[in-house]
């Protein structure tokens, strides 16, 4: 069955990077099986990343932003692809959070309550996420901190469910038989529309 599907790419240098080689093998794998897909990498978009006076005053979207919001509107199903840093997201894809997923888009604040109503519902996610760190210590030592961030704070917060994280690690240390086996891996999840 064919879906509609989002890829947002976090990594700054598209096309330098291994996310980079990985987005483009996701979106390659589900355009031949049929599924649409938008694309679009973060380091291409011209935005300024800051929400300079948070939610107490609008700041208009830069269009690429408002295409990506237009996106993510239209999909079944959100892909993100992007590295680990110092624990978290990078820099571009933390801003991108900041200024897209806004009240009155993505959540919205009940009048008098502490509750809020989940506008994003209806949408899956997955996140293909690569890391220097070893797994067993991204578990152990730090308890797993983008895991929460992502898939808890902001991605069911707004109604996105199931959320998928599949982690890539060490990247580091990985030769080409492995970054080769990662690739097909993003390859078969594309080809599902998962």
């Amino acid at each position: 069955m064919s879906r509609k599907i989002t890829v947002i790419l976090g990594h700054p240098d598209a096309a330098g990077s291994y996310c980079g080689a990985l987005a483009d093998a996701y979106v390659e794998a589900a355009r031949q099986a049929g599924h649409e897909v938008k694309f679009f990498k973060l380091g291409e978009i011209a935005f300024d990343p800051v929400l300079h006076h948070g939610y107490r005053q609008i700041q208009p979207l830069e269009p690429g932003l408002v295409e990506v919001q237009q996106a993510i509107t239209w999909a079944e199903h959100l892909v993100f692809v992007f590295p680990m840093w110092w624990g978290g997201l990078p820099a571009p894809l933390k801003g991108f959070f900041d200024r897209v997923f806004l009240p009155g888009f993505a959540f919205k604040y009940r009048k008098g309550s502490q509750l809020w109503d989940k506008l994003l519902k209806g949408r899956s996610a997955q996140a293909f996420v690569t890391m220097d760190t070893p797994g067993w210590y991204y578990t152990l030592f730090y308890r797993r901190p983008l895991h929460l961030q992502l898939r808890k704070t902001i991605l069911e917060f707004c109604g996105i469910k199931p959320v998928g994280i599949t982690v890539f690690a060490p990247v580091r240390f990985a030769d080409d038989q492995r970054r080769a086996k990662w690739l097909d891996k993003v390859r078969q999840s594309g080809k599902h529309g998962r």
